[in-house]
């Protein structure tokens, strides 16, 4: 396997490319803008140069990895002869379905249709194409050059040959493959996003502050960084969607989402994406600043 299809070009999906082209793969990055495409390689180049000033990156190496990237507006040409596909479009079910219908019909019938999604069923969206034994979930872990986890989900169907096919890739990336079962949330999210719920509940009830909740976490639990900074890294309007997948898929009330979450997703305060959430995010600052509402 040396060619791979990326399709959305991403925060995650310029990431994976990144990951398989600086590993000599053949990566085809594939986006309905060319101007997302072209920014894409811009901060693939940025994230290059940090490796290079590190010195865990050789400038030739640099150069290399770019020539491994192709761009491509027109999906059916982007995976030409590729023998896997890794979907990173935007985490909504219809536009996924439609995706791998789309590359039921153009893909060879042995290519591996693959999806970044960190919370929609693989059983569902396998059941889409007509080949639900070769679908499977690669979730790539934010920033993906950095982080080491891959977890990769088998929908009811997926195949061991072709669970066993990623697991071997995912190492040869140098990642960390975990196998999970296709259940809602999968096991990232299972856990993760309760944790950041309860902490939202715990500032929502006047527990402690922004401030002291994500303190407490990062010093009392040796978190890198707080549940709160890390919901407005990942977008409140992400957590808010896993959450209500947990909720409506399980059953269970202890995964409603706060209201105190609904109103900010609502009112348009996603996080870092849109400037504002639990902290306010100016461009250019890497200094945290609480949102107005939440300074005393």
């Amino acid at each position: 396997m040396k060619n791979i299809a990326v399709i959305g070009s991403g925060t995650m999906g310029n990431g994976i490319a990144h990951v398989f082209a600086q590993n000599r793969y053949n990566v085809s990055l594939i986006d309905i803008s060319e101007e997302a495409l072209n920014k894409a390689l811009s901060t693939i180049s940025k994230n290059l140069d940090r490796q290079v000033a590190k010195g865990t990156l050789k400038e030739e190496e640099k150069i290399a990895t770019l020539k491994n990237i192709a761009i491509f507006t027109e999906m059916r040409l982007g995976v030409e002869g590729c023998e896997l596909v890794i979907e990173a479009a935007t985490e909504n079910p219809d536009i996924k379905f439609k995706l791998f219908q789309d590359l039921d019909a153009i893909c060879h019938e042995k290519v591996i249709l693959a999806s970044n999604t960190s919370s929609i069923s693989l059983t569902k969206i396998g059941s889409h194409t007509k080949r639900s034994d070769k679908v499977i979930g690669m979730h790539f872990m934010n920033p993906v050059p950095i982080m080491k986890l891959v977890e990769v989900i088998r929908g009811y169907n997926t195949s061991d040959e072709v669970t066993k096919t990623i697991m071997e890739l995912s190492r040869k990336l140098g990642k960390v493959p975990v196998e999970v079962n296709d259940y809602p949330g999968f096991v990232a999210n299972r856990i993760l996003m309760p944790m950041i719920n309860e902490a939202i509940y715990a500032l929502f009830e006047g527990v402690g502050g922004v401030e002291e909740i994500d303190t407490v976490m990062k010093l009392g639990m040796a978190h890198p960084m707080g549940p709160l900074q890390l919901a407005d890294f990942i977008g409140l309007d992400v957590c808010l969607y896993i959450l209500r997948v947990l909720h409506d898929g399980l059953g269970n009330p202890k995964y409603a989402p706060c209201p105190l979450l609904v109103n900010m997703v609502t009112a348009g305060s996603l996080g870092v994406k849109s400037g504002m959430g639990f902290y306010s995010y100016q461009a250019g600052s890497k200094e945290l600043v609480l949102a107005p509402r939440f300074r005393k």
